[in-house]
């Protein structure tokens, strides 16, 4: 499927949500070519010791709709992972705050980087924060890809809801060329 028709899936519910997301409690719910929005209702789970909502869980909002808006630029067999991304918290979120939204718009999309910005507002459209982010897009490995149809493999998402392909347990893969980098050996 192509990287629309994915995130479109999250955004109707006909695919499930990533770990992270369903760990804080984020929702996405819209999703267009190069944009995506994200809803999250603050509880006590987010708040730091000062009570207000801990700044990492706004970066997580910001890199996920950023990183899901690359992604629906997308064919099918590309991918995405999150280069660098900075973020400027504008205003406290609190529990009186309400529910937030982030919303991810791309700026540029290439063969091998895109690059997006993202808003969190309230409800009343008030900024709380923003911030962008540059991401590399690579093909998918063929052989896995072939493979999969054959294999044990299971489907997971990465933190950055994107599609993840996993090895179930028990199971080897005949596949020798990877799309990551191998790890150097311990020494």
């Amino acid at each position: 499927m192509s990287g629309l028709q994915f995130v479109k899936g999250l955004a109707s519910g006909a695919l499930p949500l990533n770990t992270i997301a369903q760990t804080l409690g984020y929702d996405v719910v819209e999703a267009e070519s190069g944009r995506v929005a994200i809803t999250l209702d603050p509880t006590g789970a987010h708040l730091n010791p000062w009570g207000t909502v801990h700044g990492g869980l706004t970066a997580v909002l910001l890199d996920s709709c950023m990183g899901l808006a690359i992604q629906s630029m997308l064919e099918r067999g590309v991918g995405s992972t999150t280069l660098e991304f900075k973020i400027s918290l504008v205003r406290a979120i609190t529990l009186e705050t309400g529910q937030i939204r982030a919303e991810g718009r791309v700026l540029n999309c290439g063969r091998r980087v895109g690059t997006a910005e993202g808003r969190v507002t309230d409800t009343m459209g008030q900024l709380l924060a923003h911030g962008t982010t540059t991401c590399l897009i690579f093909r998918a490995n063929v052989c896995c890809t072939r493979y999969r149809a054959r294999a044990a493999l299971r489907t997971s998402r990465t933190p950055h809801g994107r599609p993840a392909l996993r090895l179930r347990a028990g199971t080897r893969s005949k596949c020798r060329v990877s799309t990551w980098p191998s790890r150097p050996a311990a020494v």
